[in-house]
C-alpha cells in the first residue's frame, strides 16, 4: 500500500479515542512506541533494518486485519505487512506508519483424503512441514524453516520439490485475502480469478493473504538427502561432474550447489541433494 500525507505535508498520528477504540475493536494485540515491547516488536530477521513505525497490529484473525487496513486507509497511514518477518530489504516494517503483523495466525488444518492443507499465513515453513508430515504429505516450500509460507508464496516459491511438483504458488488452489478497500475475499480459479493470478508469483501489493490453502503431495517422512564437501582444488570437476550429472538426474532429485566458506575460512565447493521417490 501506499504512503499517504496530510495537506500540510506532516504524517498522520494516533490519536487516544483511536487507540482505545482499536484496542476494543481486535483480538489481537496493538502495540504503539510507548508500549513495553515496541523495541522488539519493530524488529525483523534482518538486523541492519531499523524502522520506527507508529503502531504494530498483531492480528489474531481475519477481521482484525480488516480493522487495521481500514484504520490505515481512513487515517493516511502508510502499511507494511508482515508474517514470517524474514524479508531482507525490510519491507515488513516501516518508519511513521502501520504494520499489521499475521506472525500470530497459525492455524493449520490437513485434509489427508484430499491432500490439501489449509494454512493462516503466520506459519513458518518449519511448522507447516511438521503438521503435513503426519500424514506422509508436504508441497514445494523453501529451504530455511523459520521462513514464513506467506512471503515465500508470493514471491513464487521455490524448493527441494520444485523440480517434481514446481513452485509454492503452482500448488496454491485458493486464498483469503484483505484487499486495500478492507474486503475479505477467497480468490480461486473461479472466484476473482485474475487477482488469483496475480497473487501466484506476483509478490506485493495486491492485499493482505490470511490464509493459504495448498495442494499436497504423497512425501516422506523418510527422505535421501544430505551434502557433499569437495576440497576448492577439486572444484572445478566437481562443478563439471554437477553439470553433466544434475542435466539428465529424475525429477524427484533437487541438486544444489554453491561454493562455500566453513568457518574455519577453508574454501569448499558443495552439493547438496534431496530425494523424494522410492527409498527403494
Amino acid at each position: 500500500m501506499s504512503m499517504f500525507k496530510l495537506m500540510d505535508g506532516s504524517e498522520p498520528t494516533l490519536q487516544a479515542p483511536d487507540i482505545a477504540r482499536l484496542r476494543q475493536a481486535i483480538r489481537g494485540d496493538l502495540i504503539l512506541r510507548d508500549d513495553p515491547g515496541y523495541d522488539q516488536a519493530r524488529r525483523v530477521w534482518n538486523g541492519m533494518v531499523d524502522k520506527r513505525p507508529a503502531a504494530v497490529f498483531y492480528c489474531a484473525e481475519s477481521s482484525d486485519v480488516v480493522t487495521a487496513v481500514n484504520f490505515a486507509r481512513s487515517q493516511g497511514f502508510l502499511v507494511a505487512v508482515r508474517a514470517g518477518g524474514h524479508n531482507v530489504a525490510g519491507s515488513s516494517v516501516c518508519d511513521g506508519g502501520v504494520v499489521i503483523d499475521v506472525s500470530r495466525m497459525k492455524r493449520i488444518e490437513v485434509d489427508p483424503i484430499r491432500r490439501v492443507a489449509r494454512a493462516e499465513a503466520g506459519l513458518n515453513l518449519g511448522e507447516f512441514d511438521a503438521a503435513t508430515q503426519v500424514h506422509g504429505l508436504a508441497t514445494t516450500m523453501g529451504v530455511n524453516a523459520d521462513t514464513g509460507i506467506a512471503g515465500l508464496t508470493l514471491g513464487g516459491g521455490f524448493g527441494k520439490l520444485g523440480r517434481k511438483h514446481g513452485l509454492s504458488c503452482d500448488n496454491l488452489v485458493a486464498v483469503e485475502i484483505v484487499t486495500a478497500d478492507g474486503r475479505l475475499l477467497t480468490a480461486n480459479a473461479a472466484e476473482y480469478a485474475d487477482l488469483f493470478w496475480g497473487i501466484r508469483g506476483g509478490g506485493g501489493n495486491f492485499g493482505i493473504v490470511t490464509t493459504f490453502e495448498y495442494k499436497l503431495h504423497p512425501v516422506g517422512p523418510l527422505l535421501i538427502a544430505g551434502s557433499m564437501l569437495y576440497r576448492y582444488e577439486e572444484a572445478r570437476d566437481a562443478m563439471r561432474f554437477y553439470h553433466a550429472f544434475s542435466s539428465g538426474a529424475p525429477d524427484e532429485l533437487s541438486l544444489d550447489a554453491a561454493l562455500v566458506t566453513a568457518p574455519s575460512g577453508e574454501r569448499f565447493f558443495s552439493i547438496s541433494a534431496c530425494y523424494i521417490g522410492p527409498l527403494d
